[in-house]
């Protein structure tokens, strides 16, 4: 399945279907905060919607019961992670680790214990098969 770039909206109701698991309309409503990707708490139909736009890319399944669906992710978020990843390294660091682990150490304070900790997971990604 070919993983697709979202937008904010669609990425925060996934963010909620991958919290819960399955979840109908309401559901999802319940978990958007009110402050989220939209300034105030979208309506039920517009959320109905966005997740029906998921379902056509594929990234959403569901379940009838009548006229009600239960919904759930067909994505895990570590796949989507993954994808947006690869993205940000493709698009702004010419797929280079180096360049994004650069990035980050330049422009954020990273304390001794995290570089300790990134020195400690390399070298054990180095040695493990």
């Amino acid at each position: 399945m070919e993983i697709r770039e979202l937008t904010r909206a669609e990425e925060e109701i996934m963010r909620v279907l991958w919290h819960l698991d399955r979840a109908f309309v309401k559901d999802v409503l319940n978990e958007i905060p009110e402050s989220g990707a939209t300034p105030a708490k979208p309506a039920y139909n517009t959320v109905s919607t966005i997740i029906r736009i998921l379902e056509k890319k594929g990234l959403v399944g569901y379940t009838a019961y009548g006229k009600t669906h239960e919904y759930y992710p067909l994505i895990t978020e570590e796949a989507y992670r993954r994808f947006q990843t690869e993205q940000l390294m493709s698009n702004y660091f010419d797929n280079s680790l180096k360049k994004l682990v650069s990035f980050f150490v330049n422009e954020k304070n990273v304390s001794l214990s995290e570089a300790d900790e990134i020195i400690r997971l390399l070298n054990q990604n180095k040695t493990e098969p």
